[in-house]
């Protein structure tokens, strides 16, 4: 049985709510649920969401979960928190009075990220669990209906889920439409105002191809086949729909990770201690803490490195050495920066602005690879690599490992070929996954489909056809 009442945990809620408004979070309203092991992996399973449409991969996420859980190879979450408006958080049954006081003041620094991180503001917030909940309408209905049925729809969600994170990156920036693009194309194009140009040779001109589709490559996957491939029905286009949108949510989380959990681990710290727990609920907050900060050996715990980076900023403006006052006019003013870094960055500017050499030999960060079945380090943070471990380290995180692939041309060699394009960044594609997802591809396509990439240094086009997978030269 639980050390705690309902109205405890309301009594410790309007403390912890009270402190988080007098340290400036900026929060939504919040509801909190308290569920046992099997609704969290139920919600786990569905990514937080109470509810969601059906997916086999949700069914087998689930299972997998509980199986881990059963044999005691991994806990459950201390809690999850949806960003929505009221913002929306679990809490576990079982968790100790001090776990659940911690778990709240955690919530309330996630609370306060979703709010405010420019990546969030696309999301729309109030709308999230009638959203969700209208897409398991809108799925369930297509597998009822008897002319399209459960497998019809699985095999679409199956490759649309395949290429879902295939989007622009950025969802801040305006898109512009295909005939923005056009006139921008032309714009460009025309020679530049030339006061001597009786003086000069005419400048050659040459015009933008303006036919072509897209106007510039296109890194929105799934909308731009939702669009131009006219052989999808409704439901199928409404199916790309959903899972765009859904990604397009989840998005910004990826791109977090780091900051969020850290800024919700730096937050939970501070009130509890603002707070001053009773004796018997300090030190076992202090353990509790310590457990979900500390390095993880052979891996990277996000709560750790997040924290330490914003003790980091906080330092360098309240405190800062003679030497980075001199380089950087420092000083003053931590938590006001705290929160400017906290409304503008994602986790690739986030590292890339404050993981300092000095922090990184602190954290112990290094570079290794694998080598036959063996695991080598190749870099360590010395004077010499550190810059090369921080590069590594910023290319791994948010959907830093997810391939960049545009669409160029939907009609290559007049025959509706999608051609592809995939930005190598010194990383090669595995051709395994390259074949898997070039074969989603060609299933929502309808016609052939080619990506050009360097494989092993030499230009490559993977292509999938009505005759299978292919690999060749690219000329």
């Amino acid at each position: 049985m639980p050390d705690y009442s309902i109205a405890d945990l309301e009594r410790w809620d309007e403390r912890i709510r009270e402190q988080a408004a007098a340290f400036g979070l900026d929060v939504y309203p919040q509801e909190f649920e308290i569920c046992d092991h099997n609704d969290m992996l139920g919600y786990m399973a569905y990514s937080g969401m109470p509810s969601h449409y059906p997916h086999w991969s949700y069914g087998k996420s689930f299972e997998k979960l509980k199986t881990m859980y059963d044999y005691g190879v991994s806990g459950l979450p201390y809690e999850m928190v949806i960003n929505s408006n009221p913002a929306l958080a679990y809490l576990m049954r079982d968790n100790s009075l001090c776990l659940q006081i911690l778990t709240i003041a955690h919530v309330y620094g996630h609370n306060d990220f979703f709010k405010n991180n420019f990546n969030f503001r696309q999301t729309r917030a109030e709308f999230t669990l009638g959203t969700f909940k209208a897409h398991a309408h809108r799925v369930r209905s297509y597998v009822e209906d008897p002319s399209i049925g459960y497998e019809r729809v699985e095999s679409i969600l199956d490759a649309a889920h395949a290429i879902s994170f295939e989007m622009r990156r950025n969802r801040a920036i305006r898109k512009l439409s295909q005939d923005e693009e056009r006139q921008r194309l032309y714009e460009a194009s025309q020679p530049r105002p030339d006061p001597f140009r009786k003086l000069h040779r005419a400048p050659e001109y040459q015009a933008p191809d303006l036919r072509r589709v897209p106007a510039v490559p296109e890194e929105d996957l799934l909308l731009f086949i939702r669009d131009h491939n006219p052989y999808l029905a409704e439901w199928e286009r409404d199916l790309l729909t959903i899972v765009h949108e859904e990604a397009c949510y989840f998005l910004p989380q990826i791109e977090t990770k780091i900051m969020n959990e850290g800024w919700a681990s730096y937050w939970h710290r501070e009130i509890l201690n603002a707070l001053e727990l009773p004796s018997e609920l300090h030190l076992e907050f202090l353990v509790r803490h310590n457990q979900v900060v500390r390095p993880h050996p052979g891996g990277l715990n996000p709560y750790h490195i997040g924290l330490k980076v914003w003790d980091e900023i906080r330092r360098l403006h309240d405190d800062p050495t003679s030497e980075e006052k001199r380089a950087a006019s420092l000083g003053g003013g931590g938590r006001d920066a705290l929160f400017e870094t906290r409304s503008v960055d994602r986790d690739a500017s986030f590292l890339r602005r404050y993981l300092s050499e000095k922090l990184m030999r602190e954290l112990d960060l290094f570079q290794y690879e694998q080598r036959n079945e063996d695991h080598v380090v190749t870099k360590v943070s010395d004077q010499e690599s550190w810059r090369e471990v921080k590069d590594t380290l910023i290319r791994s995180v948010g959907t830093g490992t997810i391939p960049v692939i545009k669409i160029t041309d939907a009609d290559f060699g007049g025959n509706r070929t999608l051609y592809m394009v995939h930005e190598h960044d010194g990383r090669d594609l595995l051709l395994e996954y390259a074949e898997r997802t070039l074969q989603h591809l060609h299933r929502l396509w309808g016609r052939e489909v080619a990506l050009e990439s360097l494989i092993d240094g030499k230009k490559t086009l993977l292509a999938f056809g009505d005759h299978g997978f292919a690999a060749k030269p690219a000329r």
